[in-house]
């Protein structure tokens, strides 16, 4: 058996899985996904997991017919039949991990659901959990006690947008402050690709009770092609107030890059009205044909697959070799 890691894909996330399986020369393990009638489900690995080092892919946001709380609850289960028979090592590949956004308590009495999530996956007897771009990501590494594994896009999206940009100033753009840190690691990694400076700017934005407030703009983009870089677009609202601002500013075009593309019901219309040249987007969730953020954007949406960032990360590990270089460098 050598020490090959054993790949298991649930749900939706099978052709991620098999993404992530071809570039690591190895085919995904054989389950049992079963529904009963009464809205129940079991899964079980089909091929012996004693004493093997297994990854379970499931990317956990919700869709039609399976809300994040359902692939969450069967991720976890499946991990504790793996855990009950023999697997030495279990991994929670979440390319889209759920809940991760409320990470603290800004009223009183709030939940912290990112804490509560860890927990499941330590009462689950998970080892490790690897996912992509969280929304904080110390409050993520301070909610798991089991070992995290944080990956970002960063690199894919610099490689596909130094060829859009080309010998065009740039500025890089947080759309609120909570986001800044990200921009500007982002902002220093596209310095060093183009090999020249790259100009920062900001937007304050409040939120309470789903309303969104904060017009305040600071920066320079005049005449700069102005990234966007958030790690999720769920209403669009955000990305669309802050592609407005900079074309208020002058800047010559807007890019979007943003990891999760999450597109709520009111998605589509406001991001085909935003002044926004492109969206670019990873496969963390899965648009179906026909979605209506796809047919609203059209040319304008691009598509990162995460694929070889995750197969890389894996063989890493199993290697015993650096992650922290393949974020630096990418896949």
């Amino acid at each position: 058996m050598g020490n090959e890691p054993v790949l298991f894909a649930l749900g939706a996330s099978r052709v991620f899985g098999e993404a992530v399986a071809e570039r690591l020369g190895v085919g995904l393990s054989p389950m049992e996904e079963r529904d009963f009638e009464d809205g129940e489900f079991k899964q079980r690995p089909l091929t012996s997991v004693r004493g093997r080092d297994i990854y379970a892919m499931s990317s956990l946001y919700g869709e039609a017919g399976a809300s994040a709380a359902d692939k969450l609850l069967r991720l976890l289960m499946f991990i504790g039949a793996l855990k009950d028979s023999g697997a030495a090592r279990v991994t929670a590949v979440t390319p889209y991990l759920c809940f991760s956004r409320k990470d603290r308590r800004t009223k009183p009495r709030d939940p912290v659901a990112t804490r509560y999530v860890g927990q499941l996956f330590e009462a689950m007897r998970a080892d490790a959990l690897m996912t992509v771009d969280v929304h904080n990501i110390a409050a993520f590494e301070n909610a798991f006690r089991i070992e995290t594994i944080p990956l970002d896009a960063h690199a894919l999206f610099a490689r596909h947008l130094t060829a859009l940009i080309g010998d065009a100033p740039v500025a890089v753009v947080s759309p609120d402050l909570g986001g800044e840190k990200r921009a500007e690691l982002f902002r220093q990694r596209l310095e060093r690709m183009l090999k020249r400076p790259v100009a920062k700017a900001f937007m304050d934005k409040t939120r309470s009770e789903g309303r969104v407030t904060g017009d305040i703009f600071a920066g320079d983009v005049d005449g700069r092609v102005a990234i966007i870089l958030d790690d999720l677009i769920a209403g669009g609202g955000t990305v669309a107030r802050a592609a407005t601002a900079c074309r208020a500013h002058g800047a010559a075009r807007t890019f979007v890059a943003a990891t999760h593309g999450v597109f709520a019901a009111a998605a589509p219309d406001i991001l085909q009205k935003a002044p926004i040249d492109r969206v670019m987007i990873t496969d963390s969730v899965q648009l179906r044909t026909g979605d209506a953020t796809a047919g609203a954007l059209k040319e304008r949406l691009e598509i990162v697959p995460l694929a070889p960032l995750f197969a890389e990360a894996i063989r890493r590990r199993r290697d015993n070799s650096s992650i922290t270089q393949l974020l630096a460098e990418g896949p």
